[in-house]
């Protein structure tokens, strides 16, 4: 029971990378090493309260007010803060984008929007948003930055957290040591949707990974039974939205491969059959102030049928 919260995709005591393992381990270690110093404090108190008063001259009063405050007050506190450095930068570094020794790392580039994720990968030029797919086993440098306020970059079962600043690209290294989804979050206030902010992460082996990359560098063709939708698509929702040899818009998420992801609205809806249509319908009410219109002015069986394209986009 007492334990219960120590696991679950956002946990930062389960972790499943080298990054996130030196931060459970400093946390663990500061909870053994000031749970030792409230077992201390609180024993000094129980027996301070058993004890009989004692007599003391004023020299007396002196010396023993003297001795508590050098060992409360300066031999406590300096063993704690230098423990903590000896403990805590080691694991610090392990946290940090270093020089390896072998081949450099994987090199991601995530830009945080209000309210959603920007995701590209440069050395193969494929696009997404609001999933962020890493190989396992490697390391990755995920470098952050910020199209408009402040937002955080946090994996927790994969690393500690990192700003990400309008104007300023910083890194921070991840490796995912074990196959499976992870759970990202926005961990700075950002706005009234800061809480719709999820960022789907999941490991790949290398073969899948690789592959996952290929399919997104291929243009699909365009179904005959989806002319119509494309068509409606490209002047009311193509100026922002990207997809993939159809259009070029760069103020929204690109929606070249957006039926496979596992939500809409960067978390606020899970992606299962009719969700599509219900966003597009909905989307004010589900993920209020979000920067897309509304669609009032589009016949119902327009959204219906750009719904169902969409949906297709699936490499």
């Amino acid at each position: 029971m007492l334990l219960a919260g120590c696991d679950g995709p956002q946990s930062t005591l389960a972790p499943d990378g080298p990054a996130a393992q030196a931060a459970a381990w400093l946390w663990w270690g500061m909870f053994a090493w000031f749970g030792l110093v409230l077992l201390l404090v609180v024993t000094l108190w129980l027996v301070a309260l058993r004890r009989a008063p004692r007599q003391y001259s004023p020299e007396q009063a002196r010396q023993v007010g003297l001795r508590w405050i050098l060992a409360g007050g300066v031999l406590l506190p300096g063993l704690t803060i230098l423990l903590l450095l000896a403990f805590g930068i080691p694991l610090g570094l392990r946290m940090l984008p270093l020089p390896l020794g072998g081949p450099p790392p994987l090199r991601i580039e995530v830009i945080g929007h209000q309210w959603w994720w920007e995701v590209r990968y440069p050395e193969t030029g494929v696009i997404t948003a609001n999933q962020l797919i890493l190989p396992v086993g490697q390391p990755v440098d995920v470098e952050v930055t910020s199209a408009d306020v402040i937002h955080a970059f946090w994996v927790p079962r994969l690393g500690g957290k990192l700003d990400m600043l309008p104007g300023r690209r910083l890194s921070v290294r991840l490796r995912a040591d074990r196959e499976g989804p992870y759970r990202g979050q926005c961990a700075e206030f950002c706005g009234s949707q800061h809480a719709h902010m999820v960022l789907a992460v999941e490991a790949l082996e290398m073969a899948d990974f690789i592959a996952w990359q290929a399919a997104r560098r291929v243009e699909p063709p365009i179904p005959r039974e989806h002319a119509a939708a494309v068509r409606a698509f490209r002047p009311y929702c193509g100026e922002c939205h990207r997809v993939a040899g159809i259009s070029d818009g760069r103020r929204a998420p690109d929606l070249s491969d957006v039926g496979a992801r596992p939500s809409l609205g960067a978390g606020t809806l899970a992606m299962e059959a009719g969700a599509m249509r219900r966003w597009l319908r909905e989307h004010q009410q589900l993920k209020p102030h979000n920067g897309m219109p509304r669609h009032d002015h589009l016949p119902e069986a327009t959204l219906d049928a750009i719904a169902a394209w969409l949906e297709t986009l699936d490499p």
